[in-house]
């Protein structure tokens, strides 16, 4: 192995060598407490820490860095503190999860570090979202996320390379190419020769580097940023290098033939490094141990330190706290003499994008087709005309980036609006909101401050992919909020509370209600309280709770049959409002629970289970659901007729009323 010292002073090469020989004492030691049942798990990064030594080293220290889990020399180059780095694996309440997530599941923006999740690839697209929010503040910054050869190969990685090419994103994508993806070799991964193919198909450079030398990794990386932070673009850096150990402890390597562990043994990238150091007279013998037993000293007394730590101890109030940022939101009422003007349900929440956008100068906008063109609905018609491209913005159809991108720019503090064309769409992104939009406050304390919009709903006769009420999905996710207006006023003023919010919001806008419907709206700035139901009508002998469309049905056919009945429109389904629910069965004693949604899964079904667990005794009669077909959406306009639950609502009120 040839080394280059280039310009570097000895005190730059002996810095090198003491932050590359960290991680592999660290790792010598973890090797043993794993034996000894003293952590859980460990992901083995012997072979591999001149990559993540030399660059991060590179850049500097308020660039963030996006790494895996064999990157232990990023968070030891960072100089995150090894007491708490152990605490951390050891599951204690100091370690940087508080005992909820294991190896590096997390992050510390102290050291401006973003830790992954089991999924390998989501956060390719958060790297994305840290630079756009660098370029958006004319920062001269970039951004580095690794990704294995393995994880390479999912979806997450092509679209954040397309959208960071196409946006010309300052991010480093640096693949450590080590020959397997846990126990499938790469010729059974990928027919490419090399990722560095690659680059020229996303229109960016890429480079080549030996990931078993140190001064190379380091004087590449080095250079890429210094002049990317003047020419903000992407670049792919292929690092090739080996695993010596396991994907993890447990897998061992008994499918790696001996003769290739053999040739990757002689080209390790510590031992190489030290004798070069040795041969140029930079470091002694004396002076190699001397660093070696300081750095093992600094080792024992920091997992002393662990060792002393507690153990956290259960308690469900601080857990269920802890999914959520505390946020209490301050009273955005209109005066009762503010002015107000009739407004359609579409034109309520432009209204409120509007006013957000000026309210908060750090939002930005995302989606596919809202810029010139304003959206498929003409929800953002105009606004590139008053606040720019750069806030308003066209996406790639990459669902997954984009909203692996508002993660990001929520870790630079900005706020983050994405439109899926059609809610039906958010699958192609549901792993980042579920796993990391949703969890990554509760693993380390890193909000997610994003609005995903959601047009939704059947009666355009749109078919299966284009009408579906797939709200329930995210109800069942802790961590995110749902909510779900029915009237122009409440689209402003939830859609308001959801920006202001610094948690996730998932808000499902009903898209036949869009021109359908008009009503009196504030003109000025005002929220309406995610979490509060809204009773619509008051009577006494029959409850009806249901949202979005619902409300019209219900309202609709009490005044039909002058029913003398409640309708709680419940706005929020996450959290959902329990009092309010609690207050309008105790005055009726008959439930019906009404939603579009498909009938088996449905948010009718944790309400009605939760009135028959709580308010049972005020009961006159059976809950009863009323939902569409557990079938597709249908497209027939026929069809899709007998599959919504209007057409059953009036026989099941009857029957209920009839009891």
């Amino acid at each position: 192995m040839q080394f280059d010292r280039k310009e570097y002073s000895n005190e730059q090469l002996l810095t090198l060598y003491r932050a590359l020989l960290r991680p592999r004492l660290i790792e010598e030691k973890m090797l043993i407490l794993l034996r000894q049942g003293k952590v859980s798990k460990w992901f083995s990064g012997v072979g591999q820490e001149a990559i993540a030594v030399g660059s991060t080293l590179a850049l500097n220290p308020d660039e963030y860095i996006l790494p895996l889990h064999r990157n232990l020399g990023v968070f030891t180059a960072r100089q995150v503190p090894l007491t708490r780095l152990f605490a951390q694996w050891q599951g204690k309440l100091d370690g940087f999860t508080k005992g909820r997530d294991r190896s590096f599941h997390f992050g510390s923006n102290e050291h401006h570090i973003v830790g992954m999740i089991s999924h390998l690839g989501p956060q390719l697209a958060v790297a994305d979202g840290i630079a756009l929010a660098d370029m958006l503040d004319q920062q001269k910054r970039v951004t580095l996320v690794y990704s294995g050869d393995g994880g390479a190969s999912e979806g997450d990685f092509h679209e954040a390379l397309n959208v960071a090419a196409v946006w010309q994103l300052p991010v480093i994508f640096l693949v450590e190419n080590n020959g397997y993806g846990l126990s499938t070799p790469s010729n059974e991964q990928f027919r490419c020769r090399s990722f560095i193919d690659k680059g020229p198909a996303y229109g960016m450079e890429a480079v080549q580097v030996d990931g078993n030398n140190i001064l190379e990794v380091y004087g590449a990386i080095q250079q890429l940023a210094q002049d990317m932070r003047q020419k903000p673009r992407p670049v792919l850096v292929e690092a090739i290098t080996f695993r010596m150990r396991g994907h993890e402890e447990a897998s061992g390597t008994k499918y790696v033939p001996q003769d290739l562990l053999t040739e990757w043994a002689a080209k390790d990238p510590v031992t190489n490094y030290e004798q070069w150091l040795l041969a140029e007279g930079l470091v002694s013998e004396t002076g190699r141990h001397r660093t070696r037993e300081q750095i093992k000293q600094e080792i024992d007394e920091a997992l002393q330190a662990a060792d002393a730590l507690p153990a956290p101890t259960a308690d469900d109030a601080v857990e269920l706290a802890d999914m959520y940022q505390p946020f209490e939101a301050p009273a955005q009422t209109p005066a009762d003499d503010a002015p107000s003007s009739d407004k359609r349900y579409v034109d309520a929440i432009a209204d409120a994008l509007r006013q957000s956008m000026e309210r908060y100068p750090e939002l930005v906008l995302m989606g596919q087709d809202i810029a010139e063109y304003g959206g498929v609905f003409k929800v953002t018609e105009g606004f590139v005309a008053q606040f720019g491209k750069a806030r308003v913005r066209n996406t790639p159809l990459c669902e997954s980036a984009i909203l692996g991108a508002s993660l990001g720019l929520s870790i630079r503090q900005k706020k983050s609006m994405v439109e899926m064309q059609f809610a039906d769409f958010v699958t192609c992104g549901f792993n980042q909101i579920v796993n990391n939009l949703a969890k990554s406050h509760y693993r380390w304390g890193q909000n997610a401050d994003v609005v995903v919009r959601m047009p939704t709903g059947a009666g355009t006769a749109a078919g299966p992919f284009h009408s579906q009420s797939n709200e329930a999905w995210f109800v069942h996710t802790p961590g995110l909020k749902v909510v779900y207006p029915s009237s122009p006023e409440d689209a402003k003023g939830l859609l308001n509370a959801a920006i202001e919010d610094p948690n996730p919001v998932l808000y499902f806008e009903h898209k036949l209600l869009y021109r359908s419907i008009t009503g009196p709206v504030p003109d000025g700035y005002y929220t309406t309280p995610i979490g509060k139901a809204r009773l619509v009508r008051e009577g006494d002998n029959l409850s009806i709770i249901t949202y979005g469309l619902g409300v019209h049905w219900a309202t609709q056919l009490a005044e039909e049959l002058s029913l003398d009945c409640d309708i709680l429109d419940l706005r929020t389904l996450l959290p959902w409002d329990e009092d309010a629910v609690r207050q309008t069965v105790m005055k009726t004693g008959r439930v019906l629970l009404l939603h579009e949604d498909t009938l088996t899964g449905g948010i009718g079904g944790e309400i009605s289970a939760w009135i028959a667990e709580h308010c049972f005794e005020y009961l006159d009669g059976p809950v009863q659901r009323v939902a569409s077909l557990d079938t597709a959406v249908p497209f027939a306009p026929a069809l899709e007729k007998a599959f919504l639950p209007q057409q059953r609502l009036r026989e099941r009120i009857e029957k209920l009323l009839a009891y």
